[in-house]
């Protein structure tokens, strides 16, 4: 395959459409040179052009996307889409020009005709909430594959199709890569794909084209309001998924206003959960038993249907995420009793199942920084955890309670050019919630981040007066700090990076993994 773009997956052999016809179906304007005959592919970078793509050129803040047809073309491109403005850019690049008001407004649509992602689809579940999407997505994976289902994922760590695996750059791709993923599924015979919708790829256009057979909704809480005006504004972005044209049946935990909200509004069928034995719910939630590496669970239904297992995860609120992960494939048409079945016998990759006296029921999953531990049998337990909005501390901090008689350390920072109006309500919590503190740099991106640690540190000492804070500015020196605070039995949550891997300062993306360092770290004092 030829050399791309390496947040893309596309098809190995696409199946070349009629230009002329595209052109014609979708009622847009031709100017300059002659359309080509066929058409393979569809792109709007540049520098992910491959032989036989329709470039499309969209306007952005700095720069047109016209501006660079001379490259497209250089790259093979056969031709243009673009607005008004665009075609004047693009018209001495020699590539015939395709124009309409809208381009974005467009793409869904456009791909997937042009890469035939309505024709045999996978199965397509939807997840999207503030917090726990990335996790329901892993967890609905898992249990697929251990209902020995061949499925593919896009997620805001990863996107996977088989052994394939690419890092992802958004949390869902633009519509252009979401179908050309799509149709390279299709050629990897995946029945089911899963993929986390973020409130910005609504809003954006990026699933457009896409009618998801289950989406899912986690919750809803303090974060995205740089994007979002109001809550209200964030929970409609959230909403427009549960609309007829967006998917056709949905599953909403209703714990909170928002998920109740969205159970009376949704103009879909929906199901409902809850972890309240006495809320107006289909499925109610029931944790059995709580630790440090593993949830126990028991989930019933409708008809008095149950099923009892576990998460190698800490938290109810991740038996939460595995509950959703679970009811959204029986609205898919999963039998229960076979999902539990799959969970609790030990099966091979194929769904066959085998002696394995080694084996441990329930999700067998893996989810990469999320509540992550990376500490071993020995000296303090260390989590590494994606969390970066007030709710997450919450829900992480407290759930590390319930199982430590430890001390907690509490390593944190925030984002720079991200809703700052959430950095008071995360200092706070992490003071009340935490032994210690722990302030660091984390992303501060454009902003001075001793103006962003002061913002932490005043909220949490606003909070707890007398509670133990340090402000270290280097993440790996702010981890020893937060090491060398902590005993055998203490618990050290390392909040913000998560799966990532660099350190974005002023612009620049600097090498930076908080696993791989937290690991060294202990390794450093003895403790791995």
């Amino acid at each position: 395959m030829a050399d791309r773009d390496s947040s893309a997956l596309r098809p190995e052999h696409p199946i070349a459409r009629s230009l002329p016809h595209l052109v014609e179906d979708f009622g847009f304007e031709h100017r300059g040179a002659p359309v080509a005959e066929v058409v393979s592919g569809v792109t709007i970078s540049s520098k992910d052009v491959m032989p036989g793509d329709l470039y499309v050129g969209l306007k952005g803040a700095r720069f047109h996307g016209a501006s660079f047809a001379e490259a497209a073309k250089e790259a093979g491109a056969v031709a243009i889409l673009t607005d008004d403005e665009g075609a004047e850019l693009a018209i001495d690049s020699g590539l015939p020009v395709i124009v309409t008001p809208e381009p974005r407004l467009a793409l869904g649509e456009l791909a997937a005709w042009i890469y035939r992602t309505r024709e045999d689809p996978p199965t397509l579940f939807g997840v999207t909430g503030t917090n726990g999407k990335t996790s329901v997505a892993y967890l609905l994976e898992a249990i697929l594959r251990q209902l020995g289902i061949v499925a593919g994922i896009s997620t805001t760590a990863e996107r996977k199709i088989g052994d394939e695996t690419i890092v992802s750059k958004l949390t869902t791709p633009e519509a252009t890569e979401i179908h050309a993923m799509l149709a390279r599924m299709r050629e990897a015979d995946v029945r089911a794909a899963v993929l986390e919708v973020s409130a910005q790829a609504i809003t954006q256009h990026r699933i457009d084209g896409i009618v998801f057979d289950v989406v899912g909704f986690t919750n809803l809480t303090h974060d995205h309001l740089d994007d979002y005006e109001t809550m209200d504004v964030y929970f409609q972005a959230k909403a427009e998924l549960f609309q007829p044209d967006r998917a056709r049946r949905g599953v909403v935990i209703v714990d909170g206003e928002w998920g109740s909200r969205l159970a009376a509004e949704s103009r879909i069928p929906l199901t409902t959960i809850s972890t309240d034995p006495d809320a107006d719910a289909e499925w109610t939630l029931l944790i059995d038993e709580e630790r440090a590496d593993r949830t126990t669970f028991t989930l019933q239904g409708p008809e008095h249907r149950v099923l009892t297992t576990s998460v190698p995860l800490l938290g109810r609120y991740m038996a939460a995420n595995a509950a959703l992960a679970i009811v959204m494939l029986v609205e898919s048409g999963f039998d229960l009793d076979a999902i539990a079945h799959a969970l609790n016998v030990p099966h091979d990759e194929d769904g066959t199942e085998i002696d394995d006296e080694d084996f441990v029921a329930g999700i067998d999953v893996y989810i990469p920084g999320r509540a992550e531990k990376v500490s071993g049998e020995r000296g303090p337990i260390v989590y590494i955890d994606y969390g970066h909005s007030p709710d997450a501390f919450i829900s992480t901090l407290e759930s590390i309670r319930r199982v430590t008689d430890g001390r907690i350390i509490m390593l944190f920072g925030a984002d720079g050019d991200r809703d700052p109006s959430k950095r008071e309500d995360m200092g706070a919590i992490a003071a009340r919630l935490s032994d210690a503190v722990v302030v660091t740099d984390f992303h501060p991106r454009s902003e001075d981040p001793a103006t962003i640690r002061r913002v932490l540190i005043d909220a949490a000492r606003a909070a707890v007066p007398d509670r133990e804070i340090h402000e270290v500015a280097d993440p790996r020196a702010a981890f020893r700090t937060a090491l060398s605070l902590a005993e055998e039995g203490d618990v050290i949550l390392y909040a913000g990076p998560g799966h990532e891997d660099y350190h974005e300062v002023a612009g620049e993306r600097i090498p930076y993994s908080a696993r791989d360092d937290a690991r060294n770290a202990l390794h450093e004092h003895g403790w791995l």
